[in-house]
């Protein structure tokens, strides 16, 4: 497995089921007083505000640094949801035969 984001999805995945203690994904998808749910949306919210920013400030660096972020924590959702990557290359395929 070459590709970071498959990597870093499946780290994300193994944090979901083993929930290790102090892990900041596990945090994310932990119910307390937020629900999990609740919790990335906001963190994909602020991410994607921090881009959105940083494209209008014309810094490529923190664009490609917010993007990351905000890619990341889009990874998170597509795991708690239970959608994979591969659903998702393949709504892709459907769309641009």
């Amino acid at each position: 497995m070459d590709n970071i984001l498959d990597k870093v999805f499946e780290i994300i995945e193994q944090r979901k089921l083993n929930k290790p203690e102090g892990s900041y994904v596990s945090g994310l998808m932990t119910d307390d007083k937020k629900t999990a749910e609740d919790k990335i949306l906001e963190k994909i919210g602020e991410e994607s505000t921090e881009v959105i920013i940083a494209s209008k400030n014309n810094i490529k660096e923190e664009i490609i640094y917010e993007s990351t972020d905000l890619l990341f924590h889009l990874m998170v959702l597509l795991s708690y949801k239970n959608i994979s990557f591969k659903d998702i290359e393949n709504e892709l395929k459907r769309r641009y035969k």
